[in-house]
């Protein structure tokens, strides 16, 4: 199945032992004969005790030649052994290497088609440590278990068998032992998590800060804040440390009161074991083998005990993961939604009523668009222009009203439909760290080299494209870095062009722009808006001029609704913004 199939089902686990069966079920056969391997290894090695015994017994008997057979035979089994440890260590790295494939195609999958509210809610780095721990820790968590507890599991059982048959009274004491310490750390474990989750917590705190203010590190050198942003950092790093503290000593806390429990019961069946010899019930053979039974299980059980205390640290990593990344999605495809296709381009808003953190945006907010026809938005900040640009887009949902396209109500379509009818040119053009051809591209993954390369010329961008030592293939860096506003601007142009939707949102498509440059980029969107409906919002008014209507927005209500010159005479609202233009910009 693939990722994108399982990311339109409900969610179908929630505790990470939960996800671990769920990730793990097409890999079934590796994890089986992973686990059946490890139990067939750990019984043999653990019965190699045995031969101590039968090498002691037949040299104490005289029995010489027996005892050179199982002295021999040592050396074969655990040969035996390894192999079946190696064996088992192909079938955990298949498993494990393909969960972890299967577990970032499905939670990158799932993550991705969070609405556009979780993004801006939470730093880019934190959401991608979230999916790192859930994976990655189960590639700590999957050793742990094969060769840890399930070994370890068997290992007890095997011991309580051989001591079983040496002494009754000694099993049914090392029976008590082992409840004695599954309780202990019955009661000790929901500590344990707490204090891993708090780790876990600030480890994120930590390296999403971290992430951010090297993601801003241009900001911080021209405001000289390097220092701030050092102890900042030197905050978190210290929290972190004490929560790790805590959850190292409450672990060694843990470890010590085994060790208590351990002393306690080995000693009254050491106790047993001697009296037992002493008098000729049991065989120094015997003696040994329990004797080697109890110190190798005494190993074990301080070696689970880290193992423990790593593994409570990545459960706590993971659950932690899982409160951000299984949040139930907010914007959602209803279960008939159809794959909108818009012949026309025409847009109605009916009665549109939306709130926004408790502040009514629009209130009954009702507009009509024409196919064909090109709208320009203007108005002070906060006065709903972008607002309306993610409701066409379905970033939000509203609280009551419709917006419908072509007829159909767009929560009624699939997102992707919806979306893929839009293009949209933003204001600050966010580019994929790659070339300048697979950005453009990005429009239409099919175009041909000749298609991105006529986008480029129409969007005005191939000049300065040719003249890049790399051209096409030139890396821009994270986030388009590498290019001026101008050509960023024109590349994200071109990928609009190459997209080729039937509707079209400029969002400040110019306002950040130097003349020379708005003047590349105005000639760029008169190609791109031919034959196309268009939502244009402007605060450099001078980019409005070719639009057939411009709305005047104040406080989620159109105010003034007219074209350019229309409006400049009518003495209104726009007039005053126009009056007030200094270079083009409307001052706020």
């Amino acid at each position: 199945m693939k990722p994108e199939e399982l990311t339109n089902k409900p969610i179908p686990f929630r505790t990470p032992f939960q996800y671990m069966r769920f990730i793990s079920k097409p890999h079934w056969v590796f994890v089986l004969s992973a686990f059946l391997v490890v139990i067939v290894a750990s019984t043999i090695s653990q019965s190699t005790n045995y031969l101590f015994k039968l090498i002691i017994d037949a040299v104490e008997g005289g029995r010489t030649n027996h005892a050179l057979l199982w002295g021999l035979a040592f050396p074969v089994v655990a040969f035996a052994v390894q192999c079946l440890y190696r064996l088992s260590g192909y079938f955990t790295m298949q498993w494990t290497t393909r969960v972890r494939r299967d577990g970032f195609n499905y939670l990158f999958s799932h993550t991705i088609k969070h609405s556009h509210n979780y993004f801006i809610s939470r730093f880019a780095g934190s959401i991608h440590s979230k999916i790192r721990n859930v994976v990655e820790g189960f590639d700590h968590l999957i050793p742990d278990i094969i060769w840890t507890f399930t070994d370890s599991v068997v290992s007890i059982t095997v011991t309580f068998f051989f001591i079983l048959s040496v002494d009754t009274l000694s099993a049914l004491l090392f029976l008590a032992l082992i409840m004695a310490l599954l309780l202990a750390n019955k009661l000790l474990a929901p500590r344990k998590l707490q204090l891993a989750k708090a780790n876990a917590q600030s480890s994120s705190a930590l390296h999403a800060n971290m992430i951010d203010i090297l993601s801003n590190v241009a900001t911080t050198r021209q405001y000289v804040r390097q220092g701030f942003e050092i102890g900042r950092v030197e905050g978190l790093a210290d929290t972190h440390r004490n929560a790790n503290a805590a959850t190292w000593l409450y672990t060694e806390w843990m470890l010590l009161v085994n060790s208590a429990i351990l002393f306690i019961f080995s000693s009254g069946m050491f106790y047993i074991l001697v009296t037992r010899w002493s008098v000729g019930d049991i065989s120094t053979g015997e003696f040994i083998l329990v004797a080697s039974l109890i110190s190798h299980l005494a190993r074990t059980l301080l070696f689970i005990g880290r193992a423990f205390n790593g593994a409570a640290r990545t459960v706590g990593e993971i659950r932690e993961g899982f409160e951000e990344l299984l949040i139930e999605f907010d914007i959602v495809d209803v279960p008939d939604a159809k794959s909108l296709v818009v012949s026309e381009g025409l847009i109605e808003v009916r009665d549109v009523l939306f709130e926004y953190d408790k502040n009514r945006v629009f209130d009954r907010f009702n507009l009509y668009i024409k196919p064909g026809e090109r709208i320009g938005l203007v108005g002070p900040s906060g006065a709903g222009k972008t607002t309306f640009v993610s409701l066409l887009l379905r970033q939000y949902d509203l609280t009551d009203g419709a917006i419908l396209i072509d007829g159909f109500d767009i929560r009624s379509v699939t997102q992707e439909s919806l979306r893929a009818a839009i293009a949209v040119v933003p204001q600050e053009p966010m580019l994929f760290h790659r070339t300048i051809k697979e950005n453009i591209a990005y429009g239409n993954p099919q175009a041909t080299d000749d298609a991105i390369i006529e986008a480029a010329k129409r969007a005005q961008a191939h000049e300065f494209i040719t003249a890049l030592p790399l051209a096409y293939d030139t890396m821009v860096g994270e986030r388009g870095v590498k290019l001026s506003g101008g050509q960023k601007q024109r590349v994200a142009i071109a990928r609009a062009m190459l997209k080729n939707a039937p509707i079209l949102v400029l969002d400040e498509a110019t306002s950040a722009l130097d003349s020379e440059s708005e003047v590349e980029i105005q000639k760029a969107l008169h190609v791109l808006m031919a034959g196309k409906t268009v939502v244009a919002i402007a605060h450099r008014l001078s980019t409005l001029r070719e639009m057939d209507r411009i709305l005047v927005l104040e406080g989620g209500k159109i105010v003034e609704d007219g074209p350019h010159e229309a409006l400049k005479d009518a003495g209104g609202t726009y007039a005053r913004l126009w009056n007030h233009q200094a270079g083009g910009f409307l001052q706020e």
